[in-house]
């Protein structure tokens, strides 16, 4: 999160568990992404045990699209989430007829790696992949059907301006819908979690990506960010209606949804 926390002092943001200065995250977070970009869908597989499909099944099956859905994905790394969406639609080609995907990333390594597998996939012009900023998004006003972020909002620095610019870019009684690690909610669940987190899960990051750091970041930006209820505070102030949230795995993620009213 962004905050001044001394008067006159530069606006500082969260890396992690670090304080550094407004200006400096989005490079300290893209160096961490073009460093795991290669071995960054292994890694998801490996320290979720596959987990994280479901996570991403459970958010494609919570879309409600429109007959010839647009579908903008933003901060959508190597494609899972726009994929998947296309595969969904195909399979309800009566309901969505010509349904679309573009997806949104800043960082150009997990684009290219995207679209890598898409081309390996033999579907290579399935998805428009855009370089730009969750926060300046750059597409016009009302534009897409559906507006999905996953496991993207805790990176952005400026949470609150990407939100609002993802309501900018959905069309009326468009739908938001963003995965993201959360906060366990069950009982006895949480020693455990946190002990995986901080030990096992950067010593795969070592093991897997060569890179222990990268990891230990992506388990402290879980820590930092807001709970779900907070969160959803968060979406509502950005301007979304009937939002609400559904906690996947006793709360280690949660899919957040709202609607452009």
């Amino acid at each position: 999160m962004v905050r001044d926390m001394v008067e006159g002092k530069k606006m500082e943001a969260d890396f992690g568990f670090r304080r550094v200065p407004v200006d400096e995250k989005a490079t300290l977070v893209g160096d961490v992404f073009d460093r795991v970009a290669t071995r960054y869908d292994l890694m998801n597989d490996v320290m979720s045990a596959g987990v994280h499909r479901l996570w991403k099944r459970a958010l494609i099956d919570s879309l409600r699209p429109r007959k010839d859905a647009h579908l903008l994905d933003v901060a959508g790394g190597t494609g899972d989430i726009a994929t998947r969406f296309l595969d969904q639609a195909a399979q309800n080609r009566a309901r969505w007829s010509s349904a679309k995907a573009t997806l949104c990333d800043i960082n150009p390594s997990m684009l290219g790696q995207g679209r890598d597998r898409m081309i390996d996939r033999g579907v290579p012009g399935a998805v428009a992949w855009v370089c730009g900023d969750a926060e300046q998004l750059p597409f016009a006003d009302a534009s897409v059907d559906a507006v999905t972020i996953a496991f993207g909002i805790r990176n952005v620095t400026k949470p609150r301006a990407a939100l609002e610019e993802m309501r900018r870019v959905l069309r009326p009684g468009g739908q938001f819908l963003c995965l993201e690690f959360s906060h366990v909610a069950t009982p006895g669940l949480e020693a455990i979690y946190e002990a995986y987190s901080f030990h096992v899960i950067p010593a795969l990051g070592e093991l897997i990506a060569q890179d222990r750091d990268a990891y230990a970041y992506l388990v402290e930006s879980v820590r930092r960010f807001p709970d779900q209820d907070t969160f959803a505070g968060m979406i509502a102030g950005a301007g979304f209606g009937q939002v609400k949230f559904r906690n996947l795995s006793g709360g280690i993620a949660a899919i957040h949804s709202g609607w452009r009213t």
